[in-house]
């Protein structure tokens, strides 16, 4: 089966640790993490700046949302409130200059969103940064963080106001890319009261998370076709709303579309897609620490 770019560009960002890594491996443009390819997300981020610059004008914006980084995930969590984060270190005209991007869209959102601006050289912030494994990643940089804890967006070196107000996802998106960002595998089953094939769908998915061997590393994510929210997400995953059938798609990390079912499903069809994308992605496999985020997805329609 073939999924839509969108929708994988929207599970690239599940793998935003991954994506900070490489650029702070590279020396001449991304590089491979692990062995595995750069991620295209990567080559939409190049770091740029000049040196240079006034550290007290970062100090007093405007808006002068600065504090401690996880005070600040844990109160807009609280608020039910997406949160962004713009980390800073170097005192340069790029700084200042993405500092004015990240304002100006935080304006547009404050009723959704919440934002804190993070000095990572401030010892006190040190837990947000070792959380988020951010000593070598390019600054500046802001992170998107859904009121779930999941990374929706991850922005290092140059970016606009676009880009920031894209960064919030539907509430079924979230759930995925929470669970996909702790290594487990998604059972994504799109279904509602007036979906045909509602059990026969599930009966597969129920049976594969009571194996004792996938059930820890498991999580179930139900979505309703109807449901207007999810209308992208839908469009993305390349499957009709009005559709009369119940469908199921099953995701690995950090993101990979393994394969879509209309219909029935079985336990022993989603090991077999498992074990499939685990040999198409090397000895590390899909699942939990298995495949990186560039790796072409695998699996079969039914």
């Amino acid at each position: 089966m073939r999924f839509s770019a969108a929708l994988l560009i929207v599970f690239l960002l599940a793998g935003v640790g991954l994506v900070l890594m490489a650029f702070a491996r590279s020396t001449g443009g991304p590089q491979p993490v692990d062995g595995q390819p750069a991620s295209p997300f990567e080559l939409d981020r190049p770091e740029a700046g000049v040196q240079g610059g006034d550290r007290e004008a970062l100090q007093e914006s405007p808006l002068q949302q600065t504090g401690n980084g996880l005070e600040a995930i844990e109160r807009a969590a609280q608020g039910n409130k997406y949160l962004f984060a713009f980390f800073w270190k170097e005192e340069n005209e790029q700084s200042l200059a993405m500092r004015g991007v990240f304002e100006a869209a935080m304006k547009q959102v404050g009723d959704r969103a919440d934002w804190v601006a993070v000095d990572t050289t401030d010892a006190s912030q040190r837990p947000i940064v070792e959380k988020f494994d951010l000593d070598r990643a390019p600054m500046p940089l802001v992170l998107a963080l859904a009121p779930n804890g999941a990374v929706t967006g991850g922005f290092p070196g140059q970016f606009d106001e676009q880009d920031l107000l894209g960064a919030f996802a539907s509430p079924c998106t979230e759930q995925c890319m929470k669970w996909l960002q702790e290594g487990k595998l998604v059972l994504l089953c799109v279904q509602n009261a007036d979906t045909e094939s509602n059990d026969a769908a599930l009966k597969g998915v129920r049976d594969f998370k009571a194996d004792e061997r996938f059930g820890h590393a498991t999580a179930i994510v139900t979505l309703d076709p109807t449901d207007p929210a999810e209308s992208e997400f839908l469009a993305d995953l390349q499957i009709d709303p009005k559709s009369p059938d119940a469908h199921t798609v099953f995701l690995a990390p950090p993101g990979t579309p393994i394969a879509m079912f209309q219909g029935a499903t079985s336990k022993e069809e989603l090991i077999a897609n498992l074990e499939r994308a685990s040999t198409a992605c090397g000895p590390g496999g899909c699942g939990p620490g298995g495949c990186g985020p560039a790796r072409a997805p695998a699996g079969e329609s039914r």
